[in-house]
């Protein structure tokens, strides 16, 4: 593990950098202890407050985990792909919001990543997952449904969708897409949408999800795109012109 640091910067990042860079490189092993914060300490030549500050942002990523007692200490995390979801949607909301990434190009790499799901998912779907989407289609169509909760059962939908591929790290790489750029599509788009449109566009999805027909399913994700992309022109014009 490297422990030369560079004394001009902040230590404690440069520390879980490298630990983090020693359990991606297999050094640390999961569920291996971390030595101790003085041992640690004195191979970084830094204080003890300075080791805990590396290892509270080892833990807030999910990486490692700690346990009181004669046998506690800093362990290696077995991190799994439902663990790290947060953080891939956290990091994919803040690179769209920080580089104004335009509407229609999040709009054209979310649907192209959905869509490379579609073959997998009319394959591989299983009835937990046909059942969800007919869940969130019933959903989507009840009475009263505020605009907030139809934004959160379309996200639903589309996560269903993605997960029915049963392919895990599919699922971890579109968790940015379906959770992080489609909020931001229906808080663009959400007031001038047709609820009727997109209820029927998703039953399309998941009729021919069940029937096991890809192409169907590219197919009516590629006219939700359209439909979105037409939507987000609409309102940036309506907002130019207002």
């Amino acid at each position: 593990m490297r422990t030369k640091l560079d004394q001009t910067k902040d230590l404690a990042p440069q520390i879980a950098k490298a630990i983090r860079e020693a359990i991606v490189a297999g050094d640390l092993i999961s569920d291996a202890r971390l030595p101790s914060e003085s041992d640690l300490a004195e191979q970084f030549g830094v204080s003890r407050p300075t080791v805990r500050e590396a290892l509270k942002r080892l833990a807030a990523q999910s990486l490692i985990r700690t346990q009181r007692g004669a046998t506690g200490g800093a362990f290696v995390n077995r991190l799994t792909y439902e663990e790290a979801y947060p953080q891939q949607i956290t990091t994919s909301t803040l690179l769209l919001s920080m580089n104004a990434v335009d509407f229609e190009t999040a709009c054209e790499a979310r649907y192209t990543l959905e869509r490379a799901c579609a073959p997998l998912a009319a394959k591989r779907r299983g009835p937990d997952h046909l059942a969800a989407m007919q869940a969130e289609i019933t959903r989507q169509g009840a009475p009263g449904l505020t605009d907030e909760a139809f934004c959160a059962s379309d996200v639903a939908f589309h996560r269903a969708l993605v997960d029915a591929a049963g392919n895990p790290v599919l699922s971890y790489q579109l968790a940015g897409a379906v959770e992080a750029m489609q909020p931001l599509m229906n808080m663009i788009t959400f007031t001038a949408r047709s609820r009727e449109e997109i209820i029927a566009l998703h039953s399309r999805i998941a009729d021919a999800v069940s029937a096991q027909e890809p192409a169907a399913v590219e197919a009516a994700l590629s006219e939700l795109e359209n439909y979105t992309k037409s939507l987000g022109a609409q309102v940036m014009a309506e907002r130019r012109g207002g």
